[in-house]
């Protein structure tokens, strides 16, 4: 039965506002439920700051560089990171409202934050606070591109929407035999770029990990700009969308990259649009104009001698917001220019503006990690191209969702999850150039039917065989479980968080940790896992060598040679938590190249049925191990 899109996009308007309440009240209630300290303990703010240095830049925006009152002290935790949303506000102030950024460099005791506006203090010492904040802007933009789909009437996207929701088949043509600029490729990889080549409409091709789905998508954009028409890449990450640009720009695929700079690793900042503006000859005019304006604001602070006449401070800032106008209009026209020549732009799916693209539509838009992404967020791109491709794996990582009742509501339900139930054609990828065969062939089995073979050149690859890497039990078997049951390695509810912990299994963690490195094994080869934040956070407290320690959802579309993985659930109800989203697991257990180290209770986690087959699978391949032989 088909469905109207009046129905459709308000059901999924009115999740998406559902969401948005979720994202503002848990933010009031981490403001009201810590004080200044506790929120700064639980790694949503951080007080007690002053502004250490002020200057301008990454397109035109404020700096900020902000450390703690005592220059000896470091930052302490914090769960922002470069390209978080922010609000800073001025400690003891009178005012309600902050000013609205991005985080855009950090270091161990200072971070920068970019700006849009001035930030004039009521204090003549004043020290500041700064906590995560809700993004609004990319709400609004899912809400305007909701909108836009379910009014469009004659457009490229009333056509693409009819086939999308149901409402229409799907078509393809048939094309000439695929010439891959890629060499290396394999059979289901050029089908699944000439399957993608012939639709009319979209296409979905399906990437179970370490299969090349980012390598497919490079050849499939260097075919599309062969054919000499355009690509809007898109992903619902920056870390997602960045590996994609630097991909295309190693294979010599010219792209310009949208979005904040600050947002944007460093060694590819230098292909956003901002800074293309930036660089630009014809902007020197606007720089300077710039300079100027904030030479004259800082000099409306500056009155030393005499005390200046009424309304002075005030024309001075009027005349800089001014002149900073100006210099804009200038790099609007520059941007423009430089836009209308790209032939493949990359973007997070909520950074796009379309006031900033004015009016430029793409041939083509290729959704990366298309799974990880809420529906309405996918709509955004889709009013500036023709064609879509989504690109992703279900059966990974869903997208996060605060809200019972959107969640309820099907919110976590992707675009390309939604189409895959509907049984809408696709293309499976299925050799995996990743993992030892035996780190594969439970997750094979279990999410991919069967269907996920392991390359010839790595299925029996050993950490052993490694230069420098000594031989060890530990390092000639691939898979290595070590089970706590019955050893009182209980969990604990971290304080003051909804999040848990185990102590024991850390240290059990260490312990295998520092076995791995007196055999060779190099820190930064190994990664620690794990589902829950408290448990990552006592972790990296614990160690202090150069070891990636995240969680399980911050490692998605990552790898390591080694992974060791802290399952920390241990009680005596059976109680598993959010370890029965086994996505999340199959997220876990597909990160490691050589050697994937499992430390969990199997008296609690084998209550749930998957975790009961994987503790058999572990057995079956002798995998399995009791704490009482450490």
């Amino acid at each position: 039965m088909t469905i109207s899109p009046t129905e459709y996009f308000g059901n999924l308007s009115l999740l998406l506002d559902l969401e948005a309440e979720a994202e503002k009240q848990e933010a009031l209630r981490e403001r009201k439920k810590f004080s200044a300290a506790e929120a700064e303990a639980s790694g949503n703010a951080i007080i007690n700051l002053v502004i250490r240095e002020e200057g301008y830049g990454l397109g035109g925006r404020f700096l900020l560089g902000l450390g703690k009152r005592n220059q000896t002290l470091p930052l302490p935790w914090t769960k922002l990171g470069v390209g978080s949303p922010i609000i800073l506000s001025e400690e003891n102030s009178s005012g309600e409202n902050g000013w609205r950024g991005i985080v855009s460099a950090m270091r161990r005791d200072a971070l920068q934050i970019a700006l849009n506006q001035f930030v004039e203090a009521e204090a003549d010492q004043p020290t500041f606070r700064l906590d995560r904040a809700p993004d609004e802007i990319a709400r609004l933009r899912q809400k305007q591109a909701l909108e836009a789909a379910r009014s469009a009437s004659t457009s490229r996207l009333n056509v693409l929407r009819d086939v999308l929701i149901g409402s229409v088949n799907p078509l393809f043509e048939k094309l000439e035999p695929l010439r891959p600029f890629n060499s290396n490729l394999n059979q289901a990889q050029v089908e699944a770029i000439q399957f993608a080549l012939s639709a009319e409409d979209f296409a979905i091709l399906h990437g179970p990990p370490g299969t090349g789905k980012t390598t497919t998508l490079i050849e499939l954009i260097r075919q599309i700009v062969q054919r000499g028409e355009s690509v809007l890449a898109v992903a619902p990450s920056n870390l997602a969308i960045d590996n994609l640009l630097e991909r295309l720009v190693d294979a010599g695929a010219p792209a310009v990259r949208l979005g904040h700079p600050a947002r944007v690793s460093p060694k590819l900042q230098q292909h956003t649009l901002d800074l293309l503006v930036e660089n630009h000859p014809e902007v020197k005019v606007a720089n300077q104009l710039a300079r100027e304006a904030y030479a004259l604001r800082d000099q409306s602070h500056k009155f030393t001698r005499a005390k200046p006449e009424r309304g002075a401070k005030q024309a001075m800032r009027e005349e800089a917001q001014a002149m900073l106008k100006e210099a804009r209009q200038i790099e609007t026209q520059i941007t423009e220019a430089l836009l209308n020549k790209a032939q493949v732009v990359c973007a997070t799916l909520t950074s796009l503006d379309g006031a900033r693209l004015n009016g430029k539509t793409f041939d083509w838009c290729v959704v990366d990690e298309a799974s990880q992404s809420v529906e309405p967020a996918t709509w955004i791109p889709l009013q500036f191209a023709k064609r879509l491709v989504l690109a992703g794996d279900p059966c990974q990582l869903p997208p996060t969702v605060l809200s019972p009742s959107a969640l309820r509501g099907g919110f976590n339900i992707s675009l390309m999850e939604r189409l895959l139930t509907r049984n809408a054609p696709h293309k499976m990828l299925n050799v995996q150039y990743r993992m030892h065969l035996e780190i594969m062939q439970f997750s094979a089995e279990m999410f991919y039917g069967g269907n996920l073979q392991a390359d010839e050149t790595l299925r029996a690859a050993r950490l052993a065989d490694l230069p420098n890497v000594a031989e060890s039990p530990l390092t000639a078997t691939p898979v290595h479980f070590i089970d706590t049951a019955g050893a009182n390695y209980d969990e604990e509810l971290e304080p003051d968080e909804d999040s848990r912990r185990n102590p024991l299994e850390a240290e059990l963690v260490v312990k295998k940790l520092n076995e791995l490195i007196e055999c060779g094994v190099a820190p930064t080869e190994i990664a620690i896992i794990s589902p829950y934040s408290a448990q990552v956070k006592f972790l990296r407290e614990k160690i202090k060598l150069d070891v990636e320690i995240d969680s399980v959802d911050g490692f998605q579309g990552r790898e390591k040679m080694v992974v060791i993985v802290s399952l920390v659930r241990s009680n005596r109800e059976g109680a598993v938590g959010f370890l029965a989203d086994t996505r999340r697991m199959n997220v876990a257990l597909t990160r490691a190249k050589r050697k994937l180290i499992v430390i969990g209770d199997s008296s609690t986690i084998a209550a749930h049925p998957f975790y009961e087959k994987l503790v058999k699978y572990f057995e079956a391949i002798g995998a399995y191990h009791s704490v009482w032989e450490e």
